[in-house]
């Protein structure tokens, strides 16, 4: 059973998305990407209060910006999504998880150390260029449920 409920649609908006952000970290980059994505679907808490689908999630606006980089600034995220990156993209929706994004809700690329915390959230850890936090467990325990 999925971890969400999808069509193939959002295998591709997850596909693309992952690449965009993450094609230079590889295939395992890419997929703590995507579960970036997923998670913030599954949470219900904090910023992610009420998104129901993929689509809403990857195209989020908050505080006047897409969530997503790459929705706002990126080529990559708007050419089609390649078999590859639509295997690991359901890979994803049907519950691949691994530390440092298993419980992420945010990542992003410092160009630096990590911060230790991101908006009062704690580091998780860092993989190649990008750092992922996860929500302070009292804030958001609907993101270690599942």
């Amino acid at each position: 059973m999925p971890r969400v409920a999808y069509i193939e649609n959002d295998i591709n908006l997850i596909a693309r998305m992952m690449r965009a952000e993450a094609e230079g970290e590889g295939r395992l980059g890419m997929l703590m990407v995507g579960n970036v994505i997923v998670n913030r679907l599954k949470a219900d808490c904090l910023d992610f209060k009420d998104l129901r689908s993929i689509r809403e999630v990857i195209f989020q606006v908050q505080g006047g910006n897409y969530s997503f980089e790459a929705v706002q600034k990126g080529n990559l995220f708007y050419s089609p999504a390649r078999s590859v990156e639509k295997k690991l993209a359901r890979q994803v929706v049907k519950y691949w998880r691994k530390h440092p994004s298993k419980y992420a809700l945010w990542y992003f690329n410092p160009y630096a150390a990590c911060p230790p915390t991101w908006y009062g959230q704690p580091l998780t850890g860092q993989y190649k260029q990008h750092c992922y936090y996860e929500p302070v467990a009292n804030t958001c325990e609907s993101a270690y449920r599942y």
